[in-house]
C-alpha cells in the first residue's frame, strides 16, 4: 500500500508560512558591523544577465573558477531556506530523504549503458590503483542499485527517495553565473513502483509537489511537455520560468495553455496549395546553386516553400537523412526521438559524399535506400517540389513527396515550430519565448531497473523490473530564476519565504536614544520569529538605504530622528514606493503578520 501523506501538525504549518527553514526556534539577529556581507558598486564585467550581476553585487557569491562559485553567507540563508521548503513538499508527498556519495565507480555507469553516453559533460577520473570513477551528474544509477539490493516484494512498494546533493557537469560554456555552471546543487527524487498504475500516480504526486514548491519560493513558471534526452523514458514535463535569461525555447498558447519545450512542441501549420508540375521527375542543371536562397533566385525561382531540405546526420555512429520544407529549421532533439538514438550530430562535409554520393548543397532522399529517411509530416503531401538530385549541381523538380520519399522513408515530427504558427489543440496562435528550467519531472518505466536487474516479485509471485520515475530541481537555479523575476535598477526584490532575511533595522544616527530604540525593535522581531539583519554599521543614511535595496530586504525599518520623536520608526517594503511611520510597539506583530502571509 502506498503510504498515507501525514496530517501536517498546526505548529508545523505555522512555522512552515512563518519563515521556512529557520523559524523552529528563534534566530538570533545578525549584526552588519560583524556579517560579512562584501556589497560592490559595480557588476563583473562578464556578467550578462540580472542574476549573475547582482548576486556578486549584494555580496552573494563569488567566482572561484569557470562555472565553480563560492556561495558566501547570504547565499547559504537563501538557499537553505529554498532546502528547507523542498524538504517539507517531498515528506508531505512521504519521500524519504538519502545522502549518497557524489564519488560514484564506473561499473554502475557502465552498467546502465551510460558511463559512454555522457560523453565529456561527465567528469572522470581514477585512483591510485587505476580504478575509473566520475563525480556524479546524477544519482539513477546509485538509487537503483540500492533498491536492486534492499528491495524484494511488491509488499515494499512504493518507495519515493530523494536527496540534495551536489552535481557536477564539465560545462564546456560556463557563464550567466549560477545559470550554467560545472558545481551545483541538485534535489533529486526516485520513486519505485511495482506496475505503470504506480508510477502514474507517483509522477502526478511529484508534479504536484512541484508546483506548491516554486509558488512558496515566489516564481511565475509554466510545466511544458519536454525532450527526455540521455535520461530516457516514455515522458516528461519541464518546469520553466520565462526570462530572457533563460537558453531553453517554449512554445504556449494563451488561450488553450498548450505548452511544450521547442524541442517536443508541435504546430498547425496552414496548407499550401500546390501548382501543376511535371507528370515525372524532371532533372535540372543548378551549377553553383547549393543553399535554399541561391535556389530562390533567377533564373530558378523556387521559392523556400517549394524546396526541400534534406540534411544528413549520423545517430549512434549510423547516417541518417532527415527531410523538412526549405524554410524550416530541423529540431535536433525531435530527430533524435525520431530515431531513437542516445547520441545525433550532423554528419561532417567530408562524411557527406561517401554517404549520398554528392556534396552538401545538392542532397536529397529521392528513392533513397542507402540510410533510414525521416520526413516531417508537413511536407507529407506536397507534390511539384524541389530538392537535390545527389549529384553534384543538379536538382529534381516535380517531387510527389509520398511517391518518391515515403516509400521508403518514414514520417516523424522534426521541425522546429515558430512564433505565430497555429496551436495544435485549438484555434489559437503559438507564442514562442525563452525561458529557465527549475525542474524536470521523467517517468523512466524500466530503463535502469532492467539494465542494473532491480526487481521484485509481484502478487503473482512473478519476478518484474521495478517501475522507476525520476524527479529534479535545481536548488541555485531557483535563486536564480526569483532573482530575474523580481528586481530593479536599485537591486533585488526578494520573495519574502526566500529571502536571507526577512527585515533589516537600520539605525539613521549614533544618538544613544536611537541605537536603544532600534535595539528594542530588533529584539521585539526575533521575539515575534522574525529574521533581522540589524545595521547598525557607522555608516551615512545614504549608504545603508542603497545595501538594504541592493540585497532585496523584503521590509526597511529605519530608526530615526523625526520618527522616534512620535514614538515611531519608518516602515517600507522593498516592492514599494510607500514608507510609513508605524509605532513602536505595533512593529513586531506588523512583520510577524507579514512574514505569516496574514
Amino acid at each position: 500500500m502506498r503510504a498515507p501523506h501525514p496530517t501536517p501538525d498546526p505548529v508545523r504549518r505555522l512555522h512552515r508560512r512563518v519563515a521556512p527553514g529557520y523559524n523552529a526556534r528563534t534566530m538570533p539577529a545578525v549584526r552588519a558591523s560583524k556579517a560579512f556581507i562584501p556589497t560592490l558598486k559595480e557588476a563583473p564585467t562578464d556578467a550578462t544577465v540580472a542574476s549573475h550581476k547582482l548576486l556578486v553585487r549584494a555580496g552573494f557569491v563569488r567566482q572561484l573558477g569557470a562555472g565553480i562559485y563560492d556561495y558566501l553567507p547570504l547565499a547559504r540563508r537563501s538557499l537553505t531556506r529554498i532546502e528547507q521548503i523542498i524538504r517539507e513538499e517531498m515528506e508531505a508527498i512521504g519521500a524519504q530523504e538519502f545522502y549518497l556519495p557524489a564519488l560514484h565507480p564506473a561499473d554502475l555507469w557502465k552498467e546502465s549503458g551510460r558511463w559512454d553516453v555522457m560523453g565529456d559533460n561527465m567528469f572522470r577520473l581514477k585512483d591510485r590503483k587505476g580504478g575509473d570513477y566520475c563525480l556524479g551528474m546524477t544519482h539513477e544509477e546509485i538509487f537503483t542499485a540500492i533498491a536492486r539490493d534492499e528491495l524484494r516484494s511488491y509488499r515494499q512498494l512504493p518507495q519515493v527517495w530523494y536527496q540534495i546533493q551536489s552535481k557536477f557537469r564539465d560545462e564546456p560554456r560556463p557563464k550567466s553565473g549560477l545559470l550554467r555552471v560545472r558545481q551545483f546543487t541538485m534535489k533529486d527524487a526516485y520513486s519505485f513502483d511495482v506496475d505503470r498504475a504506480g508510477l502514474d500516480k507517483s509522477y502526478e504526486d511529484q508534479r504536484q509537489a512541484y508546483q506548491k514548491i516554486f509558488t512558496r519560493c515566489g516564481l511565475d513558471f509554466v510545466a511544458v511537455q519536454a525532450h527526455s534526452g540521455s535520461m530516457g523514458g516514455s515522458e516528461s514535463s519541464e518546469f520553466m520560468v520565462r526570462t530572457d535569461a533563460g537558453e531553453d525555447l517554449v512554445a504556449a498558447c494563451p488561450k488553450c495553455r498548450y505548452a511544450a519545450n521547442t524541442e517536443t512542441a508541435t504546430s498547425r501549420l496552414e496548407q499550401l496549395p500546390d501548382q501543376p508540375g511535371p507528370p515525372a521527375l524532371e532533372k535540372f542543371a543548378t551549377p553553383g546553386v547549393v543553399t535554399i536562397e541561391a535556389l530562390q533566385r533567377q533564373p530558378y525561382g523556387v521559392g523556400a516553400r517549394r524546396q526541400l531540405k534534406s540534411l544528413i546526420y549520423v545517430a549512434d555512429g549510423k547516417p541518417v537523412v532527415a527531410v523538412v520544407r526549405g524554410d524550416q529549421e530541423l529540431n535536433e532533439a525531435k530527430l533524435q526521438t525520431a530515431t531513437g538514438a542516445v547520441e545525433v550530430r550532423p554528419a561532417r562535409a567530408d562524411e557527406i559524399p561517401a554517404i549520398m554520393g554528392a556534396s552538401a548543397g545538392s542532397l536529397g532522399a529521392v528513392s533513397f535506400t542507402a540510410a533510414p529517411v525521416f520526413v516531417d509530416p508537413s511536407v507529407a503531401d506536397r507534390t511539384n517540389m524541389v530538392t537535390g538530385a545527389n549529384e553534384d549541381g543538379f536538382h529534381w523538380k516535380g517531387v510527389d513527396v509520398r511517391r518518391d520519399l515515403l516509400v521508403h522513408g518514414k514520417l516523424a515530427e522534426l521541425r522546429s515550430v515558430k512564433a505565430g504558427e497555429g496551436c495544435p489543440r485549438c484555434d489559437g496562435t503559438l507564442d514562442v519565448f525563452k525561458a529557465l528550467e527549475v525542474g524536470h519531472i521523467f517517468k523512466l518505466g524500466t530503463k535502469y531497473s532492467e539494465s542494473l536487474k532491480a526487481s521484485v516479485l509481484d502478487a503473482s509471485g512473478a519476478q518484474v523490473p521495478i517501475v522507476m520515475g525520476s524527479y529534479g530541481i535545481g536548488v541555485e537555479r531557483i535563486l536564480a530564476a526569483a532573482i530575474e523575476l523580481h528586481h530593479d535598477a536599485d537591486g533585488i526584490v526578494f520573495p519574502l519565504a526566500i529571502a536571507p532575511f526577512h527585515v533589516a533595522v537600520l539605525t539613521l544616527g549614533k544618538e544613544p536614544e536611537l541605537v536603544e530604540a532600534a535595539e528594542q525593535v530588533v529584539a521585539a522581531l526575533t521575539a515575534a520569529g522574525v529574521d533581522v539583519l540589524f545595521d547598525e554599521r557607522d555608516e551615512r543614511p545614504g549608504v545603508k538605504f542603497k545595501d538594504a535595496d541592493l540585497i532585496g530586504h523584503p521590509v526597511r525599518i529605519a530608526v530615526g530622528k523625526k520618527g522616534l520623536a512620535e514614538g515611531k520608526v519608518e516602515w517600507k517594503l522593498r516592492g514599494g514606493k510607500e514608507v510609513t511611520l508605524v509605532p513602536i510597539g505595533e512593529v513586531a506583530a506588523k512583520a510577524a503578520a507579514l512574514v505569516a502571509g496574514r
